[in-house]
């Protein structure tokens, strides 16, 4: 089999910055290609760069001509590196002459040529939009006809139009040249202009203004709405509100909360200012344990909530109106008038569909919400068929100015037209997609965010899926916060100024099983087992899609709901339970993996993203199952894992994450088709593999930029890397090898490699490493102090004139970081441990931040070796995780995590120290890594 050369991802990324811009990169609003449409678990725009870029350049070991030496392939990798870090910034992602550079390195790679790249799960179409901005032709393909349309609007119809002027009358001439997509982003800019003052023509008179206690008149943000059933108690059969909570806002100064208050048998409700509003129980009527009811306390559980659902028996009432002030919101109690004018009859001509029966992902239909048309009042109905028709009006007019601008008529868009009639169904697609974002916060399952930070609507998929909701909140389409329709036309504009809109991207709807692999490179971001239910989603937004533009795109949106059987997603309800659901995702997967291996492009190597959840490193679960699915397939599929990577793709503060084992990074892994007749092993030459390769590539890896919290996961690579050399390891019994038993000896390798260390530290930290394994920051014994003292070659009195100890009245105990935390003169101190730096390192990085670290760190490189530093701070993190304390694990990944910025801080503050004594000695050559 053909040797191929090494890429860059195979060896080495620059880790910190990559998870930097991902981070960073997370709030970024205006002009991301996520606020075109949305899409679940999209991949940032900076790690797709990144990996793609990796993925095809060559590791300068890999051209020994060009680099001979060591010394000269490490500074060529730094300068890839650089390279890399500057690409994947959001700020330069128009950068022409920095993307032509990253070209050109791609070409140097690939003889001269860009390859082409595919994406068979392309999903919200990360991966082949950073293709397209690299040069390369990008292919995307999925089976979920919502995803293949977002995947068109970002590939493949900018570069058809890319230069071409709007067509909307007199907008022309505002400017001498329209490069890339800024013509058609201002076509969507204007036309959608038009359609937001024909829908306000039409449906202005359903959203009144709020006026204030002062008489002041103001634009309307949302009215605020509780769920009610009758209670069950006959004696007082008043129509409960079900609300979580009474509060409306909680900034200080500025509070707002609802009072309900039974009048004759119905319930008031009042918006109050004052501070001390409900607490605790008074705070709400629905608790996990149900409802009761506010008039006498009558305890309402959920089965009778449900079953009044069910018989369509669930009302709601008008409970707040909340309207745009000059400095926040206003809250005010709601009138007739706001009440009347939600009354609207239901629409004919709506879309609808059956909602799922998938009760991990939907919960309305227990509540009698099955249809998707269930999810919405009637004034939200109204509105969004109306802007809905509104759109299709607007293709009339574009394609009236686009054949006055002089473009010939020609065909329609899908049958491959560039004219008059293709730029018209353009621009509505995309009017079509930001008329249909906006359901993500117009819906009854919308609710309203009363944080000090917020106070909007919060969208429908704040998780990845529908919820049942009490309270809601219904936007105001017309207001300028979140749901305004106005916002939305900007939004998708401004996305579309950004994007390449250079060379060819190519969008099918195509079943990954199915999927031609011709000699391209593939990058893919696969389903997550059964994580994401990517097509029950996506009927949410497909359903009104179709009845927008379905004319304009009949065979991409030609069905009634997304295909559903053939998702490669292993849903047990689908596929007649847990057993069938994995068979069908692991046959599947091989199958879609299998085809890879024989006609992608074989000089790059594969690359897949895998998201894990944050507790998963070590647990079982589903998400560890899926994690083992996805390993398991590969190298039954003839893939040889050569590197997995981790990368912090996911915000930790999302709603999803917060309290929970959510999705928090990814995994990307490089692999290469192994060779045909790879031997077979047994596993005790498995594990002799292991402990030949594995220790210097852990170093390696824990002298990298990692991070101790990825240090696990990036483990597998090295270690998966041996076993997937092998076509078969047999155990002692005669059976193969499981990935599951595999990564179990990959964990012990890692437990000795991090063990091992600790004979090359001082007595004095191993004593303490010693301590803190057994006893933590507890006290114990000073007779086994002492004990353990003299066998790591070190004493009491000496550890406490180390500053690291105590041992009074019989008792002894390490020093906690709180108690290292204050001033220190390393140089006067006589007696400094990598144990002391260390600790005392971290507990100032949480309290003061790292600037004060920083500027300590070229004073302790004179007492002790920093790299040492480092090495504790992994081996520390990798104790308290054993230990499940997360404090310390978090205070010790905080220091080495952040340990390439530290230095570059430390190098500055060297510079600009007084060069007296023994600074003018500094050497930072310790402090590469």
């Amino acid at each position: 089999m053909t040797t191929f050369k090494k890429k860059l991802i195979e060896t080495s990324l620059p880790l910190e910055a990559i998870n930097e811009r991902s981070s960073r990169e997370k709030s970024v609003r205006q002009g991301h290609p996520s606020t075109l449409h949305l899409w679940w678990s999209r991949k940032p725009l900076a790690v797709a760069r990144a990996v793609l870029f990796a993925q095809l350049v060559d590791d300068p070991a890999s051209r020994p001509e060009e680099f001979p030496t060591i010394d000269e392939q490490d500074v060529e990798r730094s300068r890839l590196h650089q390279l890399m870090s500057e690409l994947i910034q959001w700020e330069n992602s128009g950068d022409e002459q920095l993307l032509e550079q990253a070209r050109e390195e791609i070409r140097r790679s690939n003889n001269g040529d860009l390859p082409s790249v595919l994406d068979p799960f392309a999903g919200g179409g990360s991966i082949p939009l950073e293709a397209q901005r690299l040069g390369l032709e990008a292919h995307a393909s999925d089976l979920n006809p919502l995803a293949v349309l977002i995947n068109k609007a970002l590939i493949e119809i900018p570069p058809k139009f890319a230069g071409h002027p709007p067509v909307f009358p007199d907008a022309a001439s505002t400017r001498t040249n329209w490069s890339r997509a800024e013509g058609l982003a201002e076509d969507v800019r204007r036309y959608g202009d038009w359609v937001c003052n024909e829908a306000w023509k039409r449906l202005g008179p359903l959203y009144p203004p709020v006026r204030a206690d002062g008489g002041t008149e103001h634009t309307a943000i949302a009215w605020i709405w509780a769920r009610t059933v009758k209670s069950p108690n006959p004696a007082n059969p008043i129509d409960v509100p079900l609300v979580n909570s009474w509060w409306l806002g909680k900034k200080k100064g500025k509070e707002a909360w609802v009072h309900a208050e039974v009048v004759d048998g119905e319930v008031h409700y009042e918006v109050r200012h004052d501070p001390d509003g409900p607490k605790g129980d008074d705070d709400g009527t629905v608790s996990r344990k149900g409802a009761v009811s506010i008039a006498d306390g009558t305890p309402i559980d959920f089965n009778y909530i449900r079953e009044e659902g069910r018989a369509g028996r669930i009302g709601a009432h008008l409970i707040a109106v909340v309207g745009e002030g000059r400095r926040g919101r206003i809250y005010v109690t709601p009138t007739t008038e706001h009440s009347t004018a939600a009354r609207v009859s239901r629409p004919d001509d709506i879309p609808d569909g059956a909602i799922p029966d998938n009760p991990r992902n939907f919960n309305t239909p227990n509540y009698g919400m099955t249809r998707f048309s269930d999810l919405f009042t009637n004034r939200q109905l109204v509105a969004l068929t109306t802007m809905g028709d509104l759109v299709s009006e607007a293709r009339e007019k574009i394609l009236a100015n686009a054949l006055e601008s002089g473009l010939p008529g020609g065909d329609g868009l899908e049958s491959g037209g560039t004219g008059a009639e293709a730029y018209a169904d353009a621009v509505t697609t995309y009017l079509g997609l930001a008329v249909n974002r906006i359901n993500d916060r117009h819906s009854s399952v919308s609710t309203w965010d009363n944080s000090t930070s917020k106070e909007q609507v919060r969208g429908v998929f704040a998780r990845q899926a529908i919820p049942m909701t009490w309270g809601y909140a219904e936007a105001n389409p017309f207001s300028n916060s979140s749901g305004s329709i106005w916002e939305t036309f900007e939004f998708v504009a401004r996305c579309l100024e950004r994007l390449p809109a250079a060379g060819t991207g190519f969008a099918e709807q195509k079943n990954a099983t199915d999927a031609p692999f011709p000699n391209a490179v593939v990058s893919t971001d696969p389903p997550y087992y059964d994580m994401i239910g990517y097509s029950d989603l996506a009927d949410y937004f497909y359903v009104w899609l179709r009845r927008t533009i379905g004319s304009i795109h009949p065979k991409t949106l030609g069905t009634m709901l997304t295909p559903k059987f053939e998702e490669l997603v292993a849903n047990p309800y689908r596929h007649e339970g847990k057993a069938g659901a994995e068979k069908f995702f692991v046959d599947g997967f091989n199958s879609v993996f299998g085809r890879m291996r024989e006609t992608a492009n074989p000089s790059v190597p594969l690359t897949v993203y895998y998201a894990y959840k944050q507790q998963d490193t070590r647990d079982s679960g589903t998400a560890s199952s899926g994690w083992h699915t996805l390993l398991s397939g590969l190298i039954d599929s003839g893939w040889e894992v050569t590197a997995t990577w981790p990368i912090r793709s996911e915000l930790g503060n999302r709603m999803l994450a917060s309290g929970t084992n959510a999705l928090a990074s990814s995994i990307v892994l490089a692999c290469r088709p192994r060779p045909e007749h790879a031997p077979t092993i047994t596993r005790r030459a498995f594990v002799a593999a292991l402990k030949s390769e594995l220790p210097e590539a852990l170093r390696t890896l824990i002298q990298s930029a990692i991070a101790p919290v990825d240090l696990a996961q990036a483990a597998i690579g090295p270690g998966i890397a041996v076993f997937s050399r092998y076509s078969r390891v047999r155990d002692a019994d005669g059976f193969d090898m499981s990935v599951k038993d595999a990564l179990v000896l990959v964990n012990s390798a890692l437990d000795e490699v991090i063990g091992d260390q600790e004979s090359d530290f001082d007595s004095d930290t191993r004593f303490a490493i010693k301590w803190y394994r057994q006893y933590g920051w507890e006290q114990e014994n000073s007779g086994i102090a002492d004990q353990l003292a003299r066998s790591s070659d070190t004493s009491i009195g000496a550890l406490e004139r180390g500053g690291i100890f105590e041992a009074k009245g019989g008792k002894a105990r390490l020093l906690a970081p709180s108690a290292l935390e204050g001033a220190w003169d390393v140089v006067s101190d006589d007696r400094v441990s990598v144990w002391e730096a260390t600790v005392r390192l971290a507990a100032v990085m949480a309290k003061y931040g790292a600037d004060k670290v920083a500027e300590l760190m070229p004073t302790i490189q004179t007492r002790v070796n920093l790299d040492a530093v480092k090495e504790l701070g992994f081996l520390l993190f990798h104790e308290a995780e054993k230990k499940k304390d997360s404090k310390d694990a978090g205070l010790f990944n905080g220091l080495v995590g952040a340990w390439g910025d530290l230095n570059e801080q430390a190098r500055r503050f060297a510079a600009a120290a007084p060069r007296l004594g023994s600074q003018q000695s500094f050497d930072f050559d310790d402090m590469e890594g």
